[in-house]
């Protein structure tokens, strides 16, 4: 197991042999999960927060597309599948 040190500015380095064997590189992104006093540090990729951005949009009501209204996609789709 490595031990690491918390430096001044919280950051955390990871030793080689761990960012190795994890297969990390520079510009990784990771997801930061707590649960009581553990970190879990999970790898996420780009396509994860470009989703998370989409959904905002969506969630703000900042889509364009074929239908005026989620309601009118719902009746196509009932449509599709009758």
């Amino acid at each position: 197991m490595a031990v690491v040190k918390v430096k001044s500015r919280y950051q955390v380095t990871l030793p080689p042999q761990v960012r190795s064997k994890a297969g990390v590189a520079v510009g990784d992104l990771f997801e930061a999960k707590v649960e009581g006093r553990t970190i879990t540090l999970i790898p996420k990729r780009m396509i994860d927060q470009e989703l998370k951005l989409a959904l905002d949009e969506v969630k703000r009501g900042r889509v364009k597309g074929p239908f005026p209204s989620a309601q009118a996609t719902i009746r196509a789709l009932r449509r599709r599948t009758a």
